[in-house]
């Protein structure tokens, strides 16, 4: 696939980690109850949740290159499943993407 259009889908996908950053924020630290985060994925119109609790989706974000998908809406070449849990994946961008996803990290 095109590198800009690869630059393009993770600056996509990033977009979705800032949404779930300011559900995070609304968070108690520690807190352990189950919030809908947004799917982190590239489809198109995916706008799905996924439950997880602020320290299961601090942990993700612990990883610049790490996004929470649901299973099915990983990309096989761009990314690859860190971790498989109950309801969803953790994925890793890889290459270009991945160096994008560093790129866009509003925590760096």
């Amino acid at each position: 696939m095109d590198d800009e259009i690869e630059r393009r889908i993770a600056a996509n996908e990033a977009r979705f980690r800032e949404v779930n950053e300011a559900i995070a924020r609304g968070q108690w630290p520690g807190e352990e109850d189950a919030v809908g985060f947004l799917c982190e994925c590239a489809q198109l119109g995916c706008n799905r949740l996924i439950e997880l609790t602020s320290p299961e989706y601090e942990g993700v974000r612990a990883h610049s290159r790490r996004f929470v998908v649901l299973p099915g809406h990983e990309r096989v070449g761009t990314e690859m499943i860190v971790e498989t849990r109950p309801g969803y994946l953790v994925v890793e961008k890889i290459d270009e993407a991945g160096e994008a996803a560093e790129g866009a990290d509003p925590r760096e």
